[in-house]
C-alpha cells in the first residue's frame, strides 16, 4: 500500500514545519535501516510475545453470532497487556527510538489507552514519558489518567482549543519541535505526516498476520468480512492490510456517528467531511465551508479525531473499504449486548463495530464467518456506561 513520499493516492504526504522536517526525514530512514533487522525483529517479537502477550486468540463467540445470524470470531486486542490494541504500536515505537539512541517518548492521548500504552513501553524499553492530554479528556477518562501516573508518566492537560485529541497532538507537535534530538514522537494512530503512518501500521499488521493464519487454522480459509471501528484508523488498518489485496474479503470501518449525523454532534467524517491538511497529512477531515477544522463530537473519547489517516481515506475513497457509522445510543446498547451475551464488557469504541453488526444483519448471510476486531476492553469507560444507563428502563431489566 506504501506509494511515493508517503502518499496513499490522493491522501497522505509531508507537510510539516521546516524545523521538523529534517526530523521526520531521520525517523524514516532509521525504521527503514532498522525495522528490517534481524536483531530488531527478535526483539521486537520477544517484547510482543513475553510483555504484550500475543497472540492474542480469535474466539468464536457463539451467542453473539446467534444475534447477527453469521459466524462471528472476535480478535482479542482487548487482552493485550494494558487492555487495547495500543500497545503493539507503542513497544515497536519505544524500541525503535531507543535503538536511535533518543531517551524520551512524548505523545498524545485521548481514551488514555495510547498514553497507558505509551508509558508502558516507555518503561519496558529505559525510556521516560509525558503524555499530553486534552484537559476535557483528562475529565472523563480518569481511570486511565491515575494509570499512567502510577506508571510515572508526566500527564501535561492540554486547554486549547475544545482540550480533546485534535488539541493534544497539536500540543505533541508544538513540544517536539524544541527537543527532538532526545525526544521522540510517539504517534499513536495512522495518522500525521510521513513515516508516523507507515511506521504505526506496520507495527499494528501483527494483527492482520494473526487473524489469516488463525483463519486457516480454524476455518481452512479467510474470513468473509472483517470489522473495525476507527478514528485515525490503526486498529481497522491493523486487521486490513494482510487482506486488502484479496477482494473476497469485505472491509467495513465504523466511525463515531455522535448523536446525529449532521455537522454539529458527530464524528462521522467520512459521511459529512472532504480532504483537508491536518496535523502534517492530506486527510478526509471534518471541516466548515472556509476549511476550518471542525470539532468532532461522540461519547468514545478514542473516535474524536477530526480527520481519518491516509491510508484508510484512500482504502474508502477508492471502495476498497466500506465506510460505516454508529450513532451513541446505538454503541452503549452494543456494549450491554455484548456484555450480557458473551461477559465480556468491550471499549465504547469497540461498541461501534459491535452495533454495526447488530443494526445491519441484512449483510451478512448465515454462512458467512465474520472478524470483528475487539480492539480494547471498557474498564475505562465504565463510569460513562453506567452514567447512560441510569435511568428506569435500565433498572427495570
Amino acid at each position: 500500500m506504501k506509494m511515493a513520499r508517503g502518499k496513499f493516492g490522493d491522501f497522505g504526504g509531508r507537510f510539516a514545519n521546516e524545523i521538523l522536517m529534517p526530523v521526520l526525514i531521520e525517523l524514516e530512514e532509521a525504521f527503514d535501516k532498522i525495522y528490517p533487522t534481524p536483531e530488531f525483529q527478535d526483539e521486537l517479537k520477544n517484547l510482543l510475545e513475553n510483555y504484550g502477550g500475543r497472540p492474542t486468540p480469535l474466539y468464536h463467540a457463539e451467542s453473539f453470532s446467534e444475534l447477527v445470524g453469521c459466524k462471528v470470531y472476535l480478535k482479542r486486542e482487548d487482552l493485550v497487556n494494558g487492555g487495547s490494541h495500543k500497545l503493539n504500536n507503542t513497544l515497536g515505537q519505544a524500541h525503535l527510538a531507543k535503538r536511535m539512541g533518543k531517551t524520551r517518548l512524548i505523545t498524545e492521548t485521548a481514551a488514555g489507552m495510547h498514553g497507558v500504552a505509551t508509558v508502558m513501553a516507555g518503561n519496558a524499553c529505559g525510556l521516560e514519558t509525558e503524555v499530553f492530554m486534552g484537559a476535557q479528556d483528562i475529565k472523563r477518562q480518569a481511570s486511565n489518567v491515575k494509570r499512567m501516573k502510577l506508571l510515572g508518566a508526566k500527564v501535561t492537560p492540554v486547554n486549547i482549543g475544545s482540550g480533546v485529541l485534535k488539541d493534544a497532538v497539536s500540543d505533541t507537535l508544538r513540544e517536539w519541535t524544541s527537543c527532538s534530538r532526545t525526544t521522540h514522537y510517539l504517534m499513536g494512530s495512522t495518522v500525521g505526516p510521513h513515516p508516523f503512518p507507515e511506521i504505526v501500521a506496520t507495527f499494528q499488521s501483527v494483527i492482520g498476520e494473526e487473524i489469516k493464519k488463525q483463519m486457516l487454522e480454524k476455518e481452512g480459509r479467510p474470513p468473509n468480512a472483517i470489522i473495525a471501528c476507527g478514528s485515525g484508523g490503526s486498529n481497522a488498518i491493523g486487521a486490513f492490510r494482510p487482506f486488502v489485496d484479496n477482494e473476497k474479503v469485505r472491509l467495513y470501518f465504523v466511525e463515531g456517528g455522535g448523536e446525529h449525523l449532521d455537522a454539529d454532534s458527530s464524528a462521522a467524517a467520512f459521511q459529512l467531511g472532504k480532504p483537508g491538511v491536518i496535523h502534517g497529512a492530506l486527510m478526509q477531515t471534518l471541516q466548515d465551508e472556509h476549511g476550518q477544522i471542525k470539532p468532532s463530537k461522540t461519547r468514545s473519547a478514542g473516535l474524536n479525531y477530526p480527520a481519518r489517516g491516509p491510508e484508510i481515506s484512500h482504502l474508502c475513497k477508492t471502495g476498497r473499504v466500506k465506510a460505516c457509522y454508529a450513532f451513541d445510543e446505538e454503541v452503549f446498547e452494543a456494549v450491554k449486548v455484548m456484555a450480557r451475551n458473551e461477559g465480556l464488557i468491550p471499549a465504547l469504541e469497540t461498541g461501534h463495530a459491535i452495533a454495526y453488526m447488530l443494526n445491519h444483519k441484512d449483510e451478512f448471510s448465515e454462512d458467512e464467518v465474520v472478524v470483528l476486531n475487539y480492539s480494547g476492553r471498557g474498564d475505562k469507560d465504565l463510569e460513562t456506561i453506567l452514567r447512560y444507563f441510569e435511568n428506569e428502563a435500565w433498572r427495570k431489566i
